[in-house]
């Protein structure tokens, strides 16, 4: 039977811009460009065989997203971050996933989402038991992007999504990578439970002991402290 074409699937439509600013996005990330270095538009159109309308398209992208720096009459530039900055992004996320786990409460959903987020904290358990430190980092990122995606909140969503980017620039570039520990997944397990019968309070209380200040980690691996802060602070290369 030949379906009709109001029934088909709709294809993702990703345009030339999108797939730069992700293949940009991932060089940044990972330290092919480094910290307060200027991103020359003419090397760059030339090295991915573009040309230079969309390439600006998507380096505003990352821009608005924090990963790019412009400066007027000067060009675009990796940010130098310090550790004010590094503080001032978990301070932010603290905010937005306050206001969701408040939204969630209210929605009366919070069954349902403590199942999908105990499905991935099940999931980073296997990953990190297993010293697989990458994957258990992104699964880090995806709690929590899915614990604000369920507050129904499409500006939410999109502040946080920020947030979660110059997170990850932060910790790639203060402190070569995401903090990531076997006992990382025990804490997400107990915020999938709270997010299930908790009180406000109680998930409050977690949630902001979970997003501790890391300045004491990041101090630790500047000065070279204790083999055991170092591992705590294993790279997951995000």
């Amino acid at each position: 039977m030949t379906m009709s074409i109001a029934h088909r699937q709709k294809l993702p439509r990703v345009t030339l811009s999108t797939q730069i600013a992700e293949r940009l996005r991932d060089e940044i990330l990972s330290g092919v460009f480094e910290p307060g270095a200027q991103l020359n538009e003419m090397q760059i159109a030339l090295g991915f065989g573009v040309s230079r309308g969309p390439l600006r398209e998507a380096m505003q992208r990352l821009v608005q997203e924090g990963l790019l720096r412009s400066e007027p009459n000067r060009g675009v530039f990796v940010p130098e971050l310090s550790e004010e900055d590094l503080r001032d992004v978990f301070f932010l996320r603290a905010t937005l996933e306050t206001a969701a786990v408040r939204s969630i409460l209210s929605r009366g959903n919070r069954k349902n989402v403590s199942r999908e987020l105990t499905r991935i904290a099940e999931r980073m358990h296997r990953a990190v038991s297993t010293e697989k430190w990458r994957e258990g980092g992104e699964l880090d990122f995806s709690f929590h992007r899915t614990l604000v995606d369920a507050a129904g909140s499409e500006r939410l969503s999109r502040s946080y999504a920020t947030a979660q980017a110059e997170t990850r620039l932060c910790l790639h570039t203060l402190m070569g990578g995401y903090r990531n520990t076997k006992a990382l997944a025990d804490e997400h397990f107990l915020l999938a439970k709270l997010i299930s019968d908790g009180g406000l309070e109680e998930i409050l209380s977690a949630l902001t002991d979970h997003l501790r200040d890391p300045s004491a980690a990041l101090r630790k691996v500047r000065t070279g402290g204790d083999k055991a802060a170092r591992s705590k602070l294993r790279s997951a290369k995000t």
